[in-house]
């Protein structure tokens, strides 16, 4: 067993006295410390959380007032997923420092949902339904899910999170081009040069930048672009002076829930990447803390994942995953404290509270919200192309699960109409590219690497010309290569 790690206390504000025997991650820092550090978790994150709600509540056709409604409970939502996560109770949580909100993965299947409901009216109520399901069978799921990682390698997990981020580029670029599809100046020059310039913002900021600021480059471009919006006319503030200092998200605001078969199997798929997401990341922050995470930490992780999406639609909010961007957050600041993420929950429920704080958002011109949609969704798919580099890409089998399962995926995002002959719940889940991706990753990684395994797979280092084998000359010319 490694040794317990020695607890270094910064000299401006180290961990109370009765607090220095504790594991960094247990620690409560003085409550200005804990206070600043939770904000920037939140400031990292919060463009994260509040783009899946404007992505869909834009597809369902929500007012101004409305979208703010589901922004803010998204907010709420996600301040009370992070509470499971990092306090725990019973069984429940990993107890480590998690930010949850919503994940991305589950973006195109619910506008796959939306898009094949015919009353859009039911389309909030059908994903809603259909989210708490997903989540109570994760729950039940998550002590034998934890045993089930070895079928969800980085071959697997880095081609699903590589499709998410491809997946929600096409929304960021129609964010470019304006608020309105059928107008006459949807994707003018204005429209494109404001993204432009949002994301120009961001670059820099991310480049010439340090420590804090560059970990809200994202939240400070959205509001520089805002402002250089404003003299175009494209600014719209009416959402902040028709919105409430304090509100509370009604439950089930947009109706009773819905249980549609379809919608239901599409979010299971999504609750399967969710899980293979949260534990892979439970186990870098578990490393990254000194705590490594074990079998039962993952369970009780999974469980707070689930449970807080099966009760974030009662509240108007979607699935919860753990988010990536806060473990670089902690590796980088070297902040371990739970504590600490804990109290960035508490501004996230504090800010869903107020309708205010999250009209802000909806102030955001589409085009500006585009140009950080580039860096924001393209990081996702970057992210994934990461893990990808893990998966071991010199064997051929991993070659082909990769090839085959983005191409499955990005069928739904080339041609939108391919399966228009199928019936219309079928269509729910083919039309979601992440879902069909993910299910031909599982299943041709079982395939190939786990049927049969005492065939060893050819290693490949060069990539093959139309016909070649790989064998025999195409063999000897990877050799001649190493």
């Amino acid at each position: 067993m490694a040794a317990k790690p020695q607890v270094r206390n910064a000299p401006d504000a180290g961990p109370a006295p009765e607090d220095r025997e504790k594991h960094p991650v247990d620690e409560t820092l003085p409550p200005l410390k804990m206070l600043t550090s939770g904000l920037q978790h939140v400031a990292a994150m919060y463009a994260g959380v509040v783009a899946p709600p404007l992505i869909v509540g834009a597809a369902v056709g929500l007012s101004g007032t409305e979208l703010t409604f589901l922004t803010g409970a998204s907010l709420f939502t996600a301040g009370l997923a992070t509470f499971l996560q990092t306090l725990g109770i019973w069984k429940i949580g990993a107890k480590l420092p998690f930010v949850n909100g919503v994940t991305f993965a589950g973006v195109a299947p619910m506008l796959a949902i939306v898009d094949t409901t015919e009353n859009k009216a039911d389309a909030l109520p059908v994903i809603f339904g259909a989210i708490i399901v997903a989540g109570l069978l994760g729950f039940a799921a998550a002590p034998f899910f934890s045993r089930l990682v070895r079928f969800f390698p980085p071959v697997v997990t880095g081609s699903v999170i590589t499709l998410i981020g491809v997946s929600l580029l096409p929304v960021a670029f129609g964010w470019a081009q304006g608020p309105n599809p059928k107008a006459q100046d949807y994707g003018s020059t204005t429209y494109l040069s404001l993204a432009g310039i949002t994301l120009v913002v961001v670059l820099l900021l991310r480049r010439f930048t340090r420590g804090f600021l560059k970990q809200v480059a994202v939240l400070v471009g959205l509001v520089l672009g805002t402002l250089i919006a404003i003299p175009f006319g494209v600014t719209d503030f009416s959402p902040v002076q028709e919105a409430d200092i304090v509100g509370f998200p009604t439950p089930f605001h947009f109706g009773a829930p819905q249980f549609a078969l379809a919608a239901i199997i599409s979010m299971c798929v999504v609750m399967l990447v969710s899980m293979t997401e949260s534990t892979a990341d439970m186990l870098a922050l578990g490393e990254i803390v000194e705590r490594p995470a074990d079998e039962k930490t993952i369970a009780a992780g999974l469980r707070a994942d689930t449970l807080g999406s099966a009760l974030s639609p009662l509240f108007n909010g979607f699935m919860c995953s753990a988010f990536a961007q806060n473990i670089g957050l902690v590796a980088m600041t070297r902040i371990r404290s739970r504590f600490v993420v804990a109290a960035g929950g508490g501004f996230l429920v504090l800010m869903g509270l107020s309708p205010v704080a999250a009209s802000l958002i909806s102030v955001v011109p589409r085009p500006v919200l585009g140009g950080a949609g580039v860096v924001l969704f393209g990081s996702v798919a970057a992210s994934g192309i990461q893990t990808l580099v893990k998966a071991g890409l010199e064997k051929d089998n991993n070659v082909l699960i990769v090839a085959v399962s983005l191409a499955v995926g990005i069928i739904p995002i080339t041609k939108p109409d391919f399966y228009h002959a199928f019936p219309e719940t079928a269509q729910i889940i083919l039309d979601s590219g992440i879902s069909t991706g993910c299910v031909a990753a599982v299943l041709l990684n079982v395939v190939f690497n786990h049927l049969g395994r005492g065939r060893d797979a050819d290693e490949v280092t060069a990539p093959m010309e139309p016909g070649e084998e790989i064998s025999g000359s195409a063999s000897a010319k990877a050799a001649h290569v190493h």
